[in-house]
């Protein structure tokens, strides 16, 4: 997944806690699950990669949540580094433990273990929350600071550190606040299509990453189309507290209707919807 804009109220006492549109952009050939609940491990809503066996964004009905993208860094990749994925299933599954098997409850506790052997990864972004718990917490295995809980606001995650002025961000997070500003739950689907928007930045704009100008330039898209490589799918993602209740709505359209054939642009939708378990499994 490579962009991705959230606004994160967790003081909110009626409404939206947390509101999400991402893209998750990958090599059309590169096999993947469309979201679903995982059969071996049922609490998990996730959708799945094929090749490595990890996620890119999910959620678990005890109010877990993780995402992810790659720090884009081309010269610094490593073919024998494991899979980063693995490091949002592990969280939504509740999966990793400590030296003397206690698991690692809170997001920032989580994030601080995966911090002790960040090295060891290609580069990446994790976002990690507990919904029952109204934490949220940040860490990048290629950036000087170290995991954090985020405080109330809006941002953005691209293929840089959080908030990273890339023009697709920007110009994403800044419509998400807009729109958000004018209806404080907008439909999932209105939240999709503010994602798919495939135009492209002025060369002044562009970061330096590394990439030729060519490739630059077609990554400056929030919704990128190339022949071998683009946007894979749209996640839509709502939190909301009624009362003592907190709710889940997500969405997910995507180019790939579970057969692993590629259908361009994508149009196979899926939704799912429930209320979080107060007690962990």
């Amino acid at each position: 997944m490579c962009l991705i804009v959230f606004d994160w109220r967790p003081d909110a006492v009626d409404g939206p806690l947390f509101t999400l549109a991402a893209n998750r952009d990958e090599f059309f050939r590169r096999t993947a699950d469309p979201i679903s609940w995982w059969q071996d491990a049922p609490g998990v809503l996730a959708g799945r990669d094929l090749v490595g066996g990890g996620t890119w964004l999910g959620m678990s009905r005890d109010g877990r949540f993780a995402a992810l993208t790659n720090y884009r860094a081309p010269h610094e990749m490593r073919a024998d580094a494991p899979t980063r994925g693995t490091l949002v299933s592990d969280w939504l599954s509740g999966s990793a433990h400590d030296s003397g098997g206690i698991p690692h409850d809170s997001p920032l506790a989580y994030l601080q273990h995966v911090a002790q052997t960040g090295d060891i990864y290609n580069g990446f972004n994790l976002l990690v929350g507990d919904w029952t718990r109204r934490e949220l917490a940040w860490y990048c295995n290629r950036s000087d600071s170290a995991p954090a809980l985020l405080q109330a606001g809006t941002h953005g995650i691209s293929n840089a550190v959080l908030d990273t002025a890339w023009p697709k961000l920007v110009k994403k997070r800044t419509e998400l606040g807009t729109l958000l500003t004018r209806d404080a739950m907008p439909t999932l689907e209105r939240l999709i299509d503010l994602m798919r928007d495939p135009r492209l930045a002025r060369d002044d704009e562009l970061p330096s990453t590394g990439i030729p100008l060519e490739r630059e330039r077609a990554l400056s898209a929030a919704f990128i189309e190339t022949p071998e490589y683009g946007t894979r799918g749209t996640t839509a993602l709502r939190v909301s507290a009624h009362g003592e209740v907190v709710s889940v709505a997500v969405a997910e359209r995507s180019d790939d209707n579970g057969s692993h054939r590629i259908a361009r642009p994508g149009d196979f939708e899926r939704s799912f919807a429930f209320n979080i378990e107060r007690e962990r499994v």
